[in-house]
């Protein structure tokens, strides 16, 4: 691209580089293809391996959620020499398990267990992680996802508050931190785990489905926002994936995708800096049907759907 300067930013994923113009508007939207003079070049570069200097700061990975499920399997898949994986969770010894197979991988690990809900106190310590080292990508993937109790009108109350603050408000806050540090760096990937429920009315989880939506919207924003400053943020809205919040409804999982699958689809996304993955692709699909069906007939259908959920163990 004559006359436009390049910068190259080795980023781990599942082997990807990007280089990206820096002295025009290079934007890809989901769905649409660059014209060719415009369009990023992708090349094939190895993850950082035992050979990296001592002297060179570690690949630094921080993943909210990252005891089990999706968070858990992306620690893993990020594992390897060169890399630090920073890891948030609930469950200290969960966290302790999984930081222990990232090490036996080659990786260093450390762990903070903490209430997602204090938003404050993530803020803080996102803020201490990154002044120790910097965080080159920062996937925020704890969430919860609780549905109306069984013979109720609606949520909690209580339900709602702590869905909203862990599921939109704290992530929000620390998409938006981190985005801001990794705007100055000129460099960063950030992602939001989010749901194909954000794309549905779901009458049995209103906070959840709503919860969503918002970090959907957000997350899309805030990729408008970051791409000229050569920091990519990537929506993931997942169907059924193979997790304990999943394994506490009764009933059809339909088209479910394992925690490991998801991870790989989850690190090839974040490594080309796309906008927004969805998989499988049936829930594309049913977004589709549920923006042309009238809405009466997809809210009187919903109401049939019988959803139950076992408690938390």
């Amino acid at each position: 691209m004559a006359g436009v300067p390049l910068i190259e930013k080795n980023i781990p994923s599942d082997g990807v580089m990007c280089q990206y113009g820096t002295g025009s508007h290079l934007v890809a939207w989901e769905g649409y293809t660059l014209p060719a003079p415009i369009r990023p070049r992708i090349k094939r570069f190895s993850m950082p391996d035992a050979s990296v200097s001592p002297t060179t700061p570690p690949f630094h990975v921080l993943i909210t959620g990252g005891s089990s499920g999706i968070g858990a399997s992306l620690a893993l898949r990020y594992a390897r020499p060169g890399t630090h994986l920073t890891l948030w969770g609930r469950n200290t010894e969960r966290l302790e398990n999984i930081a222990a197979d990232v090490v036996r991988k080659g990786a260093t690990a450390d762990t903070l267990s903490l209430d997602l809900s204090q938003t404050e106190d993530a803020l803080a310590a996102l803020r201490k992680t990154d002044d120790a080292n910097h965080i080159d990508i920062l996937i925020l993937g704890a969430g919860l996802g609780d549905i109306r109790p069984e013979g109720a009108l609606t949520e909690t109350a209580e339900q709602v508050r702590d869905i909203s603050l862990v599921n939109f408000t704290t992530p929000v806050t620390l998409a938006t931190e981190m985005a801001s540090r990794m705007a100055v760096r000129k460099s960063g990937r950030i992602a939001l785990i989010g749901s194909v429920a954000a794309f549905h009315d779901l009458p049995v989880a209103t906070a959840y489905s709503g919860s969503k939506a918002g970090l959907a919207r957000f997350s899309t924003a805030l990729h408008a926002a970051m791409t000229p400053h050569h920091v990519s943020v990537t929506l993931i809205s997942p169907g059924y994936v193979d997790t304990p919040m999943s394994q506490r409804l009764e009933g059809a999982r339909p088209f479910l995708v394992s925690s490991k699958r998801a991870a790989r689809m989850i690190t090839r996304a974040i490594g080309q800096g796309r906008a927004h993955l969805l998989f499988p692709w049936p829930f594309a699909v049913a977004r589709f049907l549920e923006m042309v069906v009238p809405r009466a007939i997809v809210h009187r259908l919903l109401r049939m759907a019988e959803v139950k959920q076992r408690p938390t163990q």
